[in-house]
């Protein structure tokens, strides 16, 4: 099964402890998963809704005060696929929650004030993912393999480096740091390939090649920047970066526990639900009331449905933080075991058991929607005399709250999960 595909967290298997060593690193290797391209495939499909989901539901709790964000940081050197990380996971969100950042060598303004000063103007705001595409690291890196300050300058950086990101963390935001490591064979193809397709050709600048000639000194640099800024508060995931199926699946698992473990809820509105249901109702035609309402009351039946198939896949993927070979994993963000502690106590509830048996991947409760649509619609056809079709309201009312008075005694239940 695929939840099965991970024996090792990845947030053991990808951790750059104290004693990673980057030469020993196998480029073409999968650490911690047993699957194959197809099965890394299925795995982003499973994943995107709830990714999606816990998304927009910090997009939404920030609208409420929240203070919560993401920072998801983009370091390898050229044709690593940092780019299609955007693309692809990144892809399965709404880009309204989305705020992506490329860092590419520096203008005359900025180099006129502090390295930082450019990081500091992109960081995410609360209920966004911040994606940075390089970042302030090219500042122990660039800078250092092509001689561009002194070496005690770029040295000093690193304990600066480790103090902005602590601030950056106890401000609110959860720091993913991923470096894709490919090998320097698989660069060779990559670039080759975009010299000699005209449709990649945009992506090739000759300057990649100059930096290719420095590859031993680039790999130094990013061992130093392991092993002195891999810190507890924001630890760096090193991913091996020849199959990029394995990258995308990878960076999709640790961003999706980044939000289980933040764990954002719906906000709660200050207005009564009854009050504006009947407020709304006063602007309907009195031979519709019944139909819209029942409409809406399968919706909502729907919805239950989802929010339970939610809790379990949540409840589900929490628990791969615990597949580690007995060792607990280490908490991204601070909470230690509590919230785990906590998921775990849930998945043992009869309720969560029941809504484990009712798992089902996304695409088939998108088909379940649409059939239980098309069912509405042929019920509400018949229902209704042809002389008044033209006067229907539309059968998907969303956003609309407590629009039946029986719904409201908690046919929901918490919003939250």
């Amino acid at each position: 099964m695929a939840n099965q595909l991970w024996e090792t967290s990845p947030h053991l298997a990808l951790r750059a402890g104290s004693d990673f060593d980057l030469a020993a690193l196998d480029r073409s290797s999968t650490p911690g998963f047993t699957g194959s391209k197809s099965d890394g495939k299925a795995r982003l499909d499973e994943r995107a809704d709830l990714l999606s989901e816990l998304q927009e539901r910090l997009f939404a709790h920030s609208r409420h005060g929240g203070t919560r964000s993401v920072l998801l940081i983009l370091q390898g050197l050229d044709t690593a696929g940092k780019g299609g990380i955007v693309r692809h996971v990144m892809g399965m969100v709404d880009p309204q929650g989305v705020a992506l950042a490329s860092f590419v060598a520096p203008t005359e303004e900025e180099l006129a004030n502090h390295y930082l000063w450019r990081i500091k103007k992109k960081l995410p705001q609360p209920g966004k993912i911040g994606v940075f595409d390089r970042s302030h690291y090219e500042d122990v890196l660039v800078v250092r393999v092509e001689g561009l300050v002194e070496e005690e300058v770029w040295r000093e950086r690193y304990d600066e480096i480790n103090a902005f990101e602590k601030e950056i963390v106890d401000s609110g935001t959860t720091i993913i740091k991923i470096a894709l490591m490919h090998s320097k064979e698989e660069q060779a193809g990559r670039l080759l390939e975009r010299i000699e397709r005209p449709d990649k050709r945009w992506k090739l600048s000759p300057s990649d090649l100059d930096t290719r000639a420095k590859w031993d000194d680039y790999q130094e640099a990013y061992q130093d920047v392991f092993r002195l800024t891999s810190t507890e508060h924001a630890p760096w995931y090193v991913i091996p970066g020849d199959k990029k199926w394995y990258a995308r699946v990878a960076v999709t698992e640790l961003l999706t526990q980044a939000l289980i473990d933040i764990d954002p809820q719906w906000p709660k509105p200050r207005w009564k639900p009854e009050v504006q249901r009947r407020r709304l109702l006063e602007t309907v035609d009195p031979a519709l009331v019944d139909d819209l309402v029942e409409a809406v009351e399968e919706q909502l039946k729907d919805a239950k449905a989802e929010h339970g198939d939610f809790l379990a896949e949540k409840a589900r993927v929490a628990e791969l933080r615990h597949r580690d070979n007995g060792h607990r994993a280490p908490s991204i963000n601070g909470n230690g075991g509590r919230a785990w502690a906590f998921l775990r106590h849930r998945t043992a509830t009869p309720r969560a058991r029941q809504s484990r048996r009712r798992l089902s991947r996304s695409a088939t409760s998108r088909r379940r929607s649409q059939r239980s649509h098309r069912r509405r619609s042929a019920r509400l056809s018949r229902r209704r005399p042809r002389s008044r079709r033209s006067d229907r309201l539309p059968l998907r009312v969303r956003g609309v709250p407590g629009l039946c008075r029986r719904l409201l005694s908690g046919l929901l239940g918490p919003r939250g999960g």
